[in-house]
């Protein structure tokens, strides 16, 4: 059972494990304690038998529109029990030192794990889904998203090459990686699926009830089975070097967080959530 007052909620239906992701005040914003719950919530599916399949959802009027940049729910500097164990705890840490280690854990190490999640993943994506709610989405093995959703990686306005779970020219290719990431504009829904960046897109009103019906569908499958064939897609694409590509780009990534740090007022290059969200909005009205 869960309350309104969980940032991930959990329910099985008909063998069907939904996990969604519970802030939507801030459009499921991730703080620490959203990333913890849902790691929890995704090995509680995988421990339970009885769950053949997973949703991964989001409650509200998006399904996220990435990390938690200024929510007063922030709480970057908070101590949880470390589950991808990728570098040491950040907690007491500074500079560079504390940045790499938290997001070795939170960002590129919890993607990692809910990629090789033994049971099959579906992401039901509706809305925003931003910078760090792409990772969520991508980590998935199926992405059906409703006629409204759009998609976007805005981070290269703060200097910075990507989310760091960089699987951009993997989930479309290269040169749309490129104007994705160049313009840092909005994909809608259509245009992803036009890339492959999606697997089905139907209105929003069909978006659960649709989403279901696959999901039943792949839980008809034997589990042994669907277990083997994802770990073995995922090797195919890890030696076409995804995951060698990731490590690469996770460097470049905090080599640019460390260029801001010196350069301007913080790690981010000065942008917080309210400015950040003034200059995606002002790119989506063309202006």
């Amino acid at each position: 059972m869960t309350t309104t007052e969980d940032v991930v909620t959990y329910e099985v239906v008909d063998g069907v494990a939904w996990v969604r992701l519970n802030r939507p005040e801030y459009r499921n914003a991730q703080n620490s304690a959203m990333t913890y719950a849902l790691d929890a919530a995704f090995t509680r599916a995988v421990d339970d038998d009885e769950v053949k399949v997973i949703v991964l959802a989001g409650n509200g009027a998006h399904f996220s529109a990435g990390h938690d940049i200024g929510t007063p729910g922030r709480d970057v500097d908070v101590a949880y029990e470390r589950k991808a164990v990728m570098w040491w705890t950040h907690v007491d840490k500074e500079g560079g030192d504390q940045r790499f280690a938290r997001e070795s854990e939170v960002y590129l190490g919890m993607c990692r794990r809910w990629r090789e999640i033994p049971k099959p993943v579906v992401a039901a994506v509706h809305g925003a889904c931003i910078a760090g709610g792409l990772m969520l989405a991508w980590s998935c093995d199926f992405i059906v998203a409703s006629d409204d959703a759009f998609f976007s990686d805005p981070v290269v306005r703060m200097g910075i090459p990507g989310v760091e779970y960089f699987a951009h020219p993997w989930v479309m290719n290269p040169r749309a990686a490129k104007e994705f990431l160049y313009t840092g504009d909005r994909f809608s829904a259509a245009r992803a699926l036009e890339l492959g960046m999606v697997n089905q897109v139907v209105p929003r009103a069909d978006l659960e009830n649709h989403v279901a019906a696959l999901a039943q569908r792949i839980a008809n499958m034997p589990r042994f089975g669907l277990a083997l064939t994802k770990k073995a897609i995922n090797q195919a694409e890890d030696l076409q070097g995804l995951r060698a590509g990731m490590d690469s780009v996770f460097g470049l990534h905090h080599f640019a967080h460390a260029h801001n740090a010196e350069v301007s007022s913080d790690s981010l290059g000065g942008l917080d959530a309210k400015s950040m969200a003034a200059q995606n909005k002002a790119a989506a009205d063309g202006s």
